[in-house]
């Protein structure tokens, strides 16, 4: 579903004419920092550095380690964040509490810190964890880092001393329960974010996140609704409602009055902005619940869409939904990813959204408007009670998928004759088919045993999102192939849903994945003409895959492993970590070639990212583990 206002049609023709002579490339990070969560506004996790290269790669030594583990109350080990880095400085949050930290860049030592005491607040809070990270915005002399704390306060900090900026909220501080246009308790209410907010034009733009959807304990939530705020006084300038209100287009999308109770419909992965368009990208996410939706009939935009506003007003310019009325936590994962092609001879301001259902969806970062055909394909309907799925859902023609979608007899291991027929032996117990085939009933009488789903909630793609050479126009996703089951249930005493979701492993024979490897894979998409033009495993063999006695004297092939990851482009390399796996992957970019791995203390658990301080570039990524608690690892070269 795409529509962009008549209001801005003039504006876009005026914008039009101005691109018409070549377009300033979406340059990534040219200066040797990494302003932004994902280097810059428009997400591209490219920097123009080649100081580290193909010829020393191998050679990066360990330069320094920060760790995070005394900032709150017990150790974190599953430590997301990606800091940025201005002016030698590295700018991250830490510790369940979210503390900010200040880190000289060359050294690792810490300059500052920062803490807010929520009190109570915080033990009904959806997201307490470290979080992804902070924001920073400089207006002349004054610099700032903001933070949105797991009690969902906003906070502005001088970028220098760490302290609160006192002519910002109340001290330096916006409660950012207030101003959501529908009442919410003020502790109880469970609603925040642990991503950073986005800030261009003088304006911060805040989303949200709630518990996860799988068994909400009811229909009823509070809306994840996207707001505008000053980023000098922190006055709230706009809100743009995910779930539209009366007389708000997509209204009519929610039948039966449910938009008047039904919450989530936010953004809780990073955005993205075009600072010279003045436009900011919504990824949104499912509405309450992930599963069923019987109690919002209709389409329901705008959840699961990419929504573009002009930044400055919080008007919509146009939108696209890439799941109707879903039920599949086809959540929007990841920031879009902002990068000027060439299409047809034609120089394109492009925008992508790469999802979870293993799509990546390209569109004119003006108009909307699709840069290859998005079709309207016919998939099942749901017999759940109650339930009334969409007709239709939207296919790219281009780029092709980059990982399993759905699951048919083809896509089943088959390293043995036995292990295949075992396979086909566990699929038949369940429900399977194309991607948007609908859940099941769990366990029901004469029927499946719960719907086979692939992707999985978790991807595809995940929060890791993907990476662009702002120079070749080549797109990196790592991915996984990991299907789940998914089977509802009634139960009065968990929810007043008519039905909530159980979802359980699945495990293929003898405890072997069930489908054919890769499991992992990391895939390069030429963003110029939508093809693909490499995939190769992330990842070796798993050892229990290795030397499962089923497989004794079978030739297996490099399957990758099922760990989501996130990924970095620079001038000379691709760099993959992530997913828990203790090592920092390098890959040739036109090729897949493995260039090296390089051992990390623990398993890297949050996105790579690079900057240049005093003539040495240096890699800096987050780890942590089982019995590892969180630091931060920064590489250079020897």
């Amino acid at each position: 579903m795409l529509e962009c206002t008549d209001t801005h049609r003039l504006t876009l023709l005026l914008i039009a004419l101005l691109w018409a002579t070549p377009v300033l490339a979406q340059s990534g990070v040219s200066n040797g920092e990494w302003p932004a969560y994902a280097a810059d506004g428009g997400s591209t996790k490219y920097s123009a550095l080649s100081q580290i290269d193909r010829g020393n790669v191998a050679g990066l030594e360990v330069a320094w380690r920060w760790q995070a583990a005394n900032f709150g109350p017990e150790p974190e080990f599953n430590y997301r964040v990606t800091p940025i880095m201005v002016d030698g400085v590295l700018y991250t949050t830490a510790g369940y509490r979210r503390v900010v930290v200040a880190i000289d860049a060359a050294s690792g030592e810490t300059l500052w810190m920062y803490r807010m005491d929520e009190g109570l607040r915080v033990d009904y809070a959806p997201r307490v964890n470290s979080g992804r990270g902070v924001s920073y915005w400089k207006d002349g002399t004054d610099e700032r880092i903001f933070l949105i704390t797991p009690g969902y306060h906003l906070v502005a900090l001088d970028a220098k001393t760490g302290r609160p900026v006192p002519s910002f909220g109340q001290s330096g501080v916006v409660d950012l329960k207030h101003g959501l246009d529908r009442p919410v308790d003020l502790i109880e209410a469970t609603i925040g974010s642990s991503s950073p907010p986005v800030v261009s034009n003088g304006v911060i733009v805040v989303g949200a996140a709630m518990l996860t959807g799988l068994n909400p304990v009811s229909k009823e939530n509070t809306p994840g609704f996207v707001r505008g705020y000053d980023a000098r006084t922190g006055e709230r300038l706009w809100i743009f409602h995910t779930i539209p209100q009366p007389g708000e287009l997509g209204h009519d999308t929610w039948e039966n009055e449910s938009w008047s109770y039904t919450g989530n419909a936010g953004v809780w992965a990073p955005f993205s902005v075009d600072e010279e368009l003045g436009f900011v990208y919504l990824p949104t996410e499912a509405a309450t619940g992930d599963y069923y939706g019987g109690h919002r009939l209709g389409d329901n935009l705008f959840s699961q869409s990419l929504v573009c506003l002009d930044i400055r007003t919080g008007e919509r310019v146009w939108h696209f939904q890439m799941v109707h009325h879903g039920i599949w936590d086809y959540d929007n994962p990841s920031p879009p990813i902002l990068v000027d092609v060439t299409v047809d001879g034609t120089a394109v301001k492009a925008v992508v959204q790469v999802t979870k259902q293993a799509f990546a969806y390209v569109f004119d970062r003006l108009t909307g408007d699709p840069i290859w055909p998005i079709e309207e394909r016919p998939v099942p309907s749901s017999d759940i009670p109650g339930e009334r799925t969409s007709p239709t859902q939207p296919f790219p023609s281009k780029p092709a998928p980059f990982d399993l979608q759905g699951l048919t007899v083809d896509d089943l291991i088959d390293f043995t004759p036995q292990l295949r027929a075992e396979a086909i032996e566990i699929a038949s117990q369940y429900r399977t088919g194309p991607i948007f085939t609908p859940p099941s009933l769990e366990g029901a009488a004469d029927g499946p045993k719960g719907l086979i789903q692939s992707p999985g909630q978790g991807g595809g793609s995940n929060w890791e999102g993907g990476a662009v050479d702002v120079e070749s126009g080549v797109l990196y996703v790592a991915s996984v192939t990991r299907p789940i089951v998914r089977g509802l249930f009634n139960d009065r005493e968990q929810s007043d849903m008519d039905f909530i979701d159980a979802r359980w492993r699945l495990d293929g024979p003898q405890g072997l994945p069930l489908t054919k490897p890769p499991w992992g894979r990391v895939t390069a998409i030429d963003l110029n003409t939508g093809e693909h033009l490499w995939m190769v495993p992330n990842g070796d063999t798993p050892d229990f895959v290795r030397n499962h006695s089923a497989l004794v004297g079978v030739n297996v092939p490099k399957t990758g492993e099922a760990r989501r990851a996130g990924s970095m482009v620079t001038s000379t390399l691709l760099f993959v970590a992530g997913g828990g796996a203790p090592w920092l992957r390098v890959y040739d970019k036109q090729t897949g070639e493995t260039v090296t791995e390089i051992a990390l203390p623990a398993g890297a658990t949050g996105t790579p990212m690079t900057y240049m301080v005093d003539d040495r570039q240096y890699i800096v990524v987050a780890v942590g583990g089982p019995g590892h608690p969180a630091e931060l690892v920064a590489l250079t070269a020897r």
